[in-house]
């Protein structure tokens, strides 16, 4: 018979897939947590994981497991929280996947103000330019760009928002006028890296009527500090543009982008009342947030 203990080394390896990961987040040696899931394996007579050079991966039937770990862990966590007479607050730990763009110009402060009301609650937020995987459990939910094509999961959508195409003052006084699409084939592009764009929202490069960018890269930041630093024109997010005060929208009138975002949850999720709460507060803060900043632009 396992205990939670046996759950939270088994949740901590599938989670970071190696030894070493594990035993970082568990504050115990690699050797330990080698040991602990052999013998948990041995309980349960199963192969949990698959070793390779690699790492750990899990096996079908330790996918099978990870539903019902992740949902004691879920269960363990709320029952802290009525023992500690805090059923009214957050508490523990609930990790969010994002993409970067969303990670560095919205959930820093929609995490803040939800953590001030909720002063028990740990948040990560897990900043990374690809689809999170939260069958492995990768993160608690995610945001993403677009709905999830398959998988057991929920989605709600957060928000649509804008995008423009913007430049710096210092660059647009150094460079010739902008005044159609036609005239971006003058100037240096900033974009993606086209072979690791992760969902079609992203590519956005055939709107501007371009066919490869000068400066490109897989992160919405570098590209945003590239046009910060006024090395060219991008697509740019409304809601950061705030943080760059010194960006101006080109073309508004001809090029205007909506994209959404959607947050995605494990199914089995919809019975933990916990990450029910956050999950609405965060919806709540999102929408307000981008409506705020982009009333600003």
């Amino acid at each position: 018979m396992t205990d939670w203990d046996d759950m939270r080394v088994f949740l901590a390896v599938a989670r970071t897939e190696s030894l070493s990961g594990a035993g970082k987040v568990l504050r115990l040696d690699p050797a330990t947590v080698g040991r602990r899931i052999a013998k948990l394996e041995e309980t349960m007579a199963a192969r949990l994981f698959a070793r390779s050079p690699q790492g750990y991966t899990l096996t079908d039937e330790g996918q099978r497991m990870m539903g019902h770990a992740a949902r004691a862990e879920q269960a363990m966590a709320g029952a802290m929280e009525e023992l500690r007479g805090e059923a009214g607050s957050l508490t523990g730990q609930i990790r969010i996947g994002a993409p970067d763009g969303s990670a560095n110009y919205l959930l820093p402060q929609v995490m803040a103000a939800i953590c001030d009301e909720n002063p028990g609650l740990d948040v990560q937020i897990v900043a990374l330019p690809r689809v999170f995987n939260l069958s492995k459990r990768e993160a608690d939910m995610a945001i993403a760009v677009s709905r999830p094509e398959a998988g057991k999961l929920t989605v709600q959508k957060l928000t649509d928002y804008k995008l423009h195409l913007a430049a710096s003052r210092g660059y647009l006084e150094r460079h010739p006028p902008i005044r159609t699409l036609a005239d971006l084939k003058n100037h240096r592009m900033i974009g993606y890296i086209p072979d690791l764009i992760f969902d079609k929202e992203l590519d956005y490069l055939a709107q501007t009527g371009m066919d490869t960018v000068a400066l490109a890269s897989n992160s919405v930041s570098v590209q945003f500090n590239w046009v910060r630093h006024g090395a060219g024109v991008a697509i740019v997010h409304d809601f950061a543009l705030t943080a760059a005060p010194d960006l101006v929208k080109i073309l508004p009138d001809q090029l205007s982008l909506t994209r959404s975002f959607f947050l995605i949850r494990h199914a089995d999720d919809r019975r933990v009342d916990r990450l029910n709460r956050f999950a609405e507060l965060l919806a709540q803060g999102v929408r307000r947030e981008v409506a705020r900043l982009e009333a600003l632009t």
